[in-house]
């Protein structure tokens, strides 16, 4: 038997691998755990706009109700809402459905505790114990025991847009942004939040059909979004991913500006307001070189953990780090909010570039960034971690870093949520780390796909 939770949840193909007995299993199981400090859990729970999130939503509202746990639904919300409503609403968890950043096909199920924060492992251990071992729980949950489902305020999303401008503290006016909602939880919120602060807004893949979620769109393909932001002389633009709880924005030159350089450019601004506690900045291995150098230039130490926002909040609260994220845009302002929210760092970048003075463009600049080439290697999940003892892997690792020499790095790391392993080499030269990375997937391959 394996794990069910990955470093984000539970994820897979709606249907198939993640089914509706699961999420009803999921359901049962987490409000039995939760019933050990409350006899009557409350759950709130979330979802994105895939086509699959009415039945997994129903299936695990169910498994709660059957347990004598109540549930309120408050519809399509991004991630970071419902860590944000989960509070406001005093319930005991949250439930969010969404598969983030994937395909229209494959949906997931994650849960937040009381505070907002992601169930703690021990938790989760106990869910999967449950559903693996078969134990029946809800034998005895019969008559007025059963749950039932609470009205929520009808204004759940006015209540995340006030939540928002009020943390940024500042207007927009005369500014145009473009936004990418990826067809995804932020196409009502976003608008709205920039548009009663100011801005002249300009939103884009903002139709969601349930299928269209993510599709060439959002955070990882802002290729159009560069475009609209050139063709229509916007100051800025923001791509959110499916549940928004990523950024990638695009400078007024239709230049992408990642989550290496928001973290940078943010958290200059918090030290400079004198609110970057310890001067420090937490990071993952994939940042780049450029972010380490400009940061030892702003004076700002910066702490390096696993990937995954959820390690990279961990290790935040421990340190007492104020700010936090990745490279791919998944940011946590701790001052603000208990996970990574996409709108909340578009707001606080843009809130950067207005006291700054400057264009997005040259906050930008002023953090190099070496090439980075990511090769995905799709190999079994079985066999994803095989590579960490396989002498001829072992070997076309040392022999690339003889290579390049110590002018470059080799990043070698299983996905969380997905039957790949990622290799990410870092250089000066695209060509030489190109034709490296490209090797060294290649060989993963013929040897565990």
């Amino acid at each position: 038997m394996g794990r069910l939770f990955g470093t984000d949840g539970i994820r897979g193909i709606a249907n198939t691998e993640l089914t509706v007995e699961m999420a009803f299993q999921l359901g049962k199981a987490g409000a039995y755990v939760l019933k050990k400090e409350n006899e009557r859990p409350i759950v709130l729970i979330g979802k994105d706009t895939r086509i699959s999130g009415d039945m997994l939503e129903n299936a695990i509202s169910a498994g709660i109700l059957s347990m004598g746990g109540n549930v309120i639904k408050v519809g399509t919300m991004p991630t970071p809402a419902i860590a944000y409503l989960v509070r406001h609403f005093q319930a005991d968890a949250g439930v969010v459905i969404s598969a983030s950043h994937n395909p229209f096909e494959y949906n997931g199920i994650k849960f937040f505790n009381g505070d907002g924060f992601k169930l703690d492992d021990s938790l989760e251990q106990q869910i999967e114990d449950i559903i693996l071992n078969n134990i029946d729980v809800s034998s005895n949950i019969i008559g007025d025991k059963l749950g039932r489902c609470l009205e929520g305020e009808e204004n759940a999303l006015n209540l995340y847009a006030d939540f928002l401008k009020e943390r940024v503290g500042m207007r927009f006016d005369g500014l145009k942004v473009v936004l990418d909602c990826a067809n995804g939880a932020a196409y009502k919120v976003a608008e709205k939040v920039y548009r009663e602060l100011g801005a002249e807004v300009i939103s884009i893949f903002d139709k969601p059909d349930g299928r269209n979620i993510n599709a060439c769109c959002g955070s990882t393909h802002p290729e159009k979004l560069q475009k609209y932001v050139t063709d229509n002389g916007a100051d800025i633009g923001f791509a959110y991913d499916g549940d928004a709880d990523r950024l990638i924005a695009v400078d007024e030159k239709g230049r992408v500006i990642d989550g290496d350089k928001t973290i940078c450019i943010c958290a200059t601004m918090l030290k400079d307001e004198g609110k970057l506690d310890g001067d420090c900045a937490t990071v993952t291995v994939m940042s780049n070189i450029g972010l380490h150098k400009y940061m030892k230039e702003a004076g700002i130490r910066v702490d390096v953990t696993t990937v995954g926002d959820r390690y990279v909040l961990e290790r935040m609260l421990q340190t007492g780090c104020v700010i936090g994220g990745e490279q791919s845009g998944h940011i946590i302002f701790l001052n603000d909010t208990t996970t990574g929210d996409g709108i909340l760092s578009s707001l606080q970048l843009l809130k950067a570039v207005v006291r700054s003075g400057q264009k997005p463009s040259v906050l930008a600049d002023m953090i190099t960034s070496y090439p980075q080439v990511l090769k995905n290697a799709k190999i079994k999940n079985e066999n994803k971690g095989k590579y960490e003892s396989d002498p001829e892997v072992l070997a076309a690792i040392a022999d690339a870093e003889r290579t390049m020499a110590g002018d470059g790095r080799v990043l070698i790391r299983p996905s969380g949520t997905e039957p790949l392993v990622r290799v990410m080499i870092e250089g000066s030269e695209i060509q030489r780390i190109s034709e490296i990375a490209e090797n060294i997937a290649n060989l993963l391959e013929q040897k565990f796909a």
